[in-house]
Parts: C-alpha cells; sequence; structure tokens
C-alpha cells in the first residue's frame, strides 16, 4: 500500500496537518471495500479529493467513477438524471435514457452536497443502498447495479434531520464510515505552504515572477479566518499574482484583498433566558396581577388576625415577616416600583396627534358587525401556568418556587393541591 505522502503527491494535496492526514489514512484503509462513505466539511476543503483516492485504490478503480453535484442539478430532473427514464415518462423524454447509477455499474459514483436532495430522491437513493435496485422514471421494471456510493456535505446532517429534510435512515445508511477534513483556519501550518503553492502555479500559468509575501502580512494571512477555506485562499493568490506590480507583498496590500479583514473577532452572545425574563407583554400583566392577589390574600389574613387578638404589638411581632414582604422598606418599594416601571415601558401606547382625533377618517364598513377578541386565557389559567413553570425552573423545589412567585411556602402548597399538580 501507498504512504500518506505518496497519495498526497499523488493528488497533488498539500500540508502536514495531523488530521488532514487521518483523513487520508481512513480514506486509503476503507479503499479496497464496497462501504458506504461520508464526507464532511466546509465548503472549499478539498472533499472532492477523498473519493478519488478511495476510488483509485479499491478493486473498482477500472471502472468508471462519475461525480454527480446534486445541488445543481434541479429537483424536478434529478430523478431521471440519476436513475434514468423511459421514452415519453415525462414532456420532452423522446428517447431512452440512461442514468448514472445504471452507466457507473462496477464503478464508483460521488454524490457530492448529498444534503440537497430531495425527499424523494432519497427514498430512491436508500433502495439502491440496501440491494442494489432501481426503477426508471416512467418504468416498472426493478433493474440491478453494483455501484459504490460516496458522498460528500457540507450541512449539519443531525440538523437537517431535525427539520426533517434529510431521512435518518439513509444517514446511517452513508455514514458506514465517515471521514471529516478540518476547515483552513484550524491547519496554521499550512496556510503559508498553501499560497506559496498557488502563487508558483499562477507565475507559471501566466508567465510571471512568483510574489511572496513579507513577514507582517504572511502574519496576516495565518490570522484571518477564511470563511472560503482553500478555494478562498486560492482565489486571493491568483488576484494578488495578476493585479500587484510589486512581487513584494507587504501587510497593507493583503488587507485589501481579504474582505472584514477584523471585523470577524469572537462576540459572546447570551442566549440563555433570564428567569425572571417575561418578555411577552401578556405575561407581564399577569405577573402584576398575580402579586396583586397574593398580597391581598395576605392583607385578608393579617387584618383577620389583628380583628381576632386585638393586639397590634403582638400581631406585628407574629407577622413580622408578611409585613416586610407586603409593605417593604422605602428601598425595596422604590426598586419594585422602578422595576415594574420597566416592564410596563413595552405596554405604553404612543398618543395619537390632536388633529387625527379631531378628524377621523370615514369608515366605508361602519355597518358590519364589531366582533371583540375574547381572552384566551383566564386569570386562573395563567396563574397555574406561571406556577408549572416555576415549578420546573426549580426542579420542584417550593420553597425557591415560592419565593419567586412572591408568596408563601404554604400558599403554593395550598395551590398545588388546588390545581392537583
Amino acid at each position: 500500500m501507498e504512504s500518506v505522502q505518496a497519495i498526497k503527491q499523488r493528488f497533488e494535496i498539500i500540508g502536514n496537518d495531523p488530521a488532514l492526514n487521518r483523513a487520508i489514512e481512513k480514506a486509503m484503509q476503507v479503499a479496497p471495500t464496497d462501504i458506504s462513505v461520508l464526507v464532511t466539511g466546509e465548503s472549499g476543503v478539498g472533499k472532492e479529493s477523498i473519493p478519488k483516492i478511495i476510488h483509485s485504490l479499491s478493486h473498482r478503480k477500472h471502472g468508471k467513477y462519475i461525480a454527480v453535484n446534486c445541488g445543481a442539478i434541479p429537483e424536478g430532473t434529478i430523478d431521471s438524471e440519476l436513475f434514468g427514464h423511459e421514452k415519453g415518462a415525462f414532456t420532452g423524454a423522446t428517447q431512452t435514457r440512461n442514468g448514472y447509477f445504471e452507466v457507473a455499474d462496477g464503478g464508483t459514483i460521488f454524490l457530492d452536497e448529498v444534503g440537497e436532495l430531495p425527499l424523494t430522491t432519497q427514498v430512491r437513493l436508500l433502495r439502491v443502498l440496501e440491494n442494489g435496485e432501481f426503477i426508471k422514471v416512467g418504468s416498472s421494471k426493478v433493474q440491478k447495479t453494483n455501484v459504490r456510493i460516496v458522498a460528500a456535505t457540507n450541512v449539519n446532517m443531525f440538523d437537517a434531520i431535525k427539520k426533517e429534510k434529510f431521512r435518518e435512515d439513509l444517514y446511517y445508511r452513508l455514514s458506514t464510515v465517515e471521514i471529516h477534513l478540518p476547515p483552513l483556519r484550524d491547519r496554521k501550518e499550512d496556510i503559508h505552504l498553501l499560497f506559496r503553492k498557488f502563487a508558483s502555479d499562477f507565475a507559471l500559468k501566466y508567465k510571471m515572477p512568483s510574489v511572496r509575501l513579507d513577514d507582517e502580512a504572511t502574519a496576516m494571512l495565518l490570522k484571518y479566518r477564511w470563511a472560503g477555506n482553500i478555494r478562498q485562499l486560492r482565489n486571493v493568490a491568483e488576484q494578488i499574482s495578476v493585479l500587484e506590480k510589486s512581487r513584494i507583498i507587504d501587510a497593507e496590500n493583503l488587507k485589501g484583498y481579504l474582505p472584514d479583514m477584523g471585523r470577524n473577532l469572537p462576540a459572546v452572545i447570551g442566549d440563555k433566558k433570564k428567569e425572571n425574563d417575561f418578555s411577552n407583554e401578556r405575561e407581564i400583566l399577569y405577573k402584576v396581577l398575580f402579586d396583586m392577589k397574593s398580597d391581598l390574600n395576605d392583607l385578608k389574613k393579617l387584618t383577620l388576625e389583628l380583628m381576632q387578638s386585638g393586639n397590634n404589638e403582638e400581631v406585628q411581632n407574629d407577622n413580622e415577616n408578611l409585613i416586610r414582604k407586603i409593605y417593604g422598606n422605602d428601598e425595596e418599594q422604590e426598586a419594585y416600583e422602578e422595576e415594574l416601571e420597566e416592564q410596563m415601558e413595552v405596554l405604553q401606547i404612543p398618543e395619537k396627534h390632536e388633529q387625527e382625533i379631531s378628524a377621523p377618517k370615514e369608515d366605508k364598513y361602519s355597518f358590519a358587525e364589531e366582533i371583540q377578541e375574547e381572552e384566551t386565557l383566564s386569570l386562573q389559567d395563567k396563574e397555574l401556568e406561571l406556577i408549572k413553570k416555576s415549578l420546573e425552573r426549580h426542579a420542584g423545589k417550593r420553597k425557591a418556587a415560592a419565593e419567586e412567585l412572591g408568596i408563601s411556602e404554604r400558599t403554593l402548597y395550598r395551590k398545588i393541591k388546588q390545581y392537583d399538580l
């Protein structure tokens, strides 16, 4: 078996990154078998090299190798392209046509951008993978084929499966062995090496001296994110080779060829909502009403105890926490009012201009019956919903949930029994 270095020379693969070498090793190991392979990686990392390596090292190397870009074929004709069609199967089908799976019998098919396949085509492809059978468009005859399938995609397949854009059973059929190619930004040591190779190729192609980067330009090259990966680096090398008069490129000149240089700094974005973040206006209103109802119940309890005992000091001492909760101190009251004011800002309705109020537009549909929208949730339902949410957030801990809702633990326990939670 050939070495990794010999394979890289044979297929003109540049770089010594360990992840790249591991991907090539895996391709060499699975090549003698007929295992289905899925090549993953971002766009522009060179995924098309892996199926060529697999085909050339397999027992199918004398058979046909066909590369199909699934994203470039219209949805209405992709079944015909892959599996063929019979004469008269659809408008324009003037003669019988053999599909790629029939032509490549005994060889290898590379399905690039397989994540773009329509769901109906995915069902047909799954049958080919399972038992090598397919049916031409417009035919009822089952045909057999013996092809090896190597697929590639830059789509996150688990997200596509979750969104029901890709069949889970097909994914596991295709990815018997998965080979991942790293993005260029993770191959820092290979970036300058690749640039020099491309610059040398373009100098030979356009019959001009090769461009070179100074130290600052080289450092900038390594820091850049390279969203387009090797394809983008090749384009930059070609542009510089053709457009720049000087053959020594400094950082200032290079910066003009790197879009958004310095603007792609990482930013921390918190996607976790705060525990008490009621972003919906209706929830804010219900929260206010729920707090008011809780305070009213506490006031009733306090008044009843005062009426029954008639001893003001004793009632104050026994219910000190309850009194502090209802009335609070001045600082707590001000903080609560400020928080409530911030929450209610989103509910403010802008005042109409006097002229607009004084001269309303004539409604030509005034004769129609006015239908008032009915509130879908009662206060009791919303109270139940808030209690459920609070208990879920605090993993069923009643004390913490009661503190968040602003009620006593005993009251919360009564509510739980009332709503049968």
